[in-house]
């Protein structure tokens, strides 16, 4: 299962029953662990934070390509997210 507004590397591999967080970025070689918190970046050698100014930023260039405006209600919807998901990032 994954969550909206998550990115991954290429070829990036998932064991079965993954679930990755909503503004999550994950990359690199190997099996990440099988729970990825919202607004978590890195892969199998560890994560840090995804800060959400820069994921706000992503969202809204993507969402552009798609006509769609980011608008402050998808910041607060967000925002609530990296806040009620902090208890389960490091970093």
């Amino acid at each position: 299962m994954v969550g909206d507004h998550r990115k991954c590397g290429i070829n990036t591999m998932f064991n079965t029953g993954t679930v990755v967080g909503v503004s999550a970025n994950i990359f690199g070689s190997g099996f990440p662990r099988n729970f990825i918190p919202s607004f978590s970046w890195g892969g199998s050698a560890g994560m840090t934070t995804y800060k959400t100014n820069k994921a706000f930023e992503v969202a809204k260039i993507v969402m552009k390509r798609r006509n769609i405006e980011f608008i402050e209600e998808d910041i607060k919807i967000l925002a609530h997210v990296f806040e009620e998901s902090g208890q389960w990032r490091r970093g």
